[in-house]
């Protein structure tokens, strides 16, 4: 498990080259799955922002700071442009799997649907529930008592590339305490409000087992994290 802070510092590496480096990522708003990385390309592509699928990544290099993108330079060049300004559409998406040749993620879904005269059948195929890792960051934590701090960072498991917890701090400046909360613990988030909601009280998550910047999260942390919250353990 990497945090993203930690994922910026490695170089993305192309078939032929250095390609750019992270810079936030899109997850599923329902299922916490990456979907995808946004990098921002080297000087052979100044300022270019690109799309980056975690299926098209390889082996991480920790000796050489590197992540390998089984990709080509000119492929990823070529690829439609992105705004970060705007929302991801549907749309957008669909242009980058064609020109990638990348299987959609959301046909297996489309093809569980039935019925297409729905219009509200229709609406769910098109939104791709996509949040940026960037905007997420900074929402506050609101217990059943009262807000209890903030998002910091999100911590991915790169076996399947999903949100595993997403790192809270107790309290803004050099302090604060930094807990973990598993995305399945959340009972709802208020995109327009910037808030995360969460049943457990505050003094629940401020006791909760500390966790250090780039620390190592082992089984045995997480059983007792999971026992703190006295919730069932996801890989049982």
């Amino acid at each position: 498990m990497r945090r993203i802070q930690d994922l910026k510092s490695f170089t993305l590496h192309a078939k032929d080259g250095d390609v750019g480096r992270l810079r936030e990522v899109y997850f599923d708003d329902s299922s916490w799955k990456i979907r995808y990385l946004v990098v921002e390309t080297g000087h052979w592509l100044v300022g270019r922002q690109v799309l980056i699928t975690p299926e098209a990544l390889g082996a991480i290099h920790e000796e050489k700071w590197t992540l390998q993108v089984e990709l080509t330079r000119e492929q990823i060049e070529a690829s439609p442009p992105l705004s970060v300004k705007q929302p991801l559409s549907r749309q957008q998406e669909e242009e980058y799997h064609r020109h990638y040749s990348w299987l959609p993620y959301w046909r297996s879904s489309l093809l569980g649907y039935l019925g297409w005269d729905s219009e509200n059948q229709r609406e769910k195929a098109e939104d791709p529930h996509l949040r940026s890792s960037a905007e997420v960051t900074g929402y506050r934590i609101e217990a059943r008592d009262g807000e209890v701090g903030y998002v910091e960072d999100f911590v991915i498991d790169e076996k399947d590339w999903v949100v595993r917890y997403l790192e809270i701090s107790t309290h803004r400046g050099w302090f604060g305490k930094k807990i973990l909360l598993a995305p399945t613990w959340i009972e709802q988030v208020d995109w327009e409000d910037r808030k995360v909601r969460v049943e457990l009280l505050r003094e629940v998550i401020r006791s909760a087992p500390e966790y250090e910047e780039g620390q190592l999260i082992g089984r045995d942390y997480e059983i007792s994290l999971y026992s703190h919250y006295g919730r069932n353990q996801y890989w049982e």
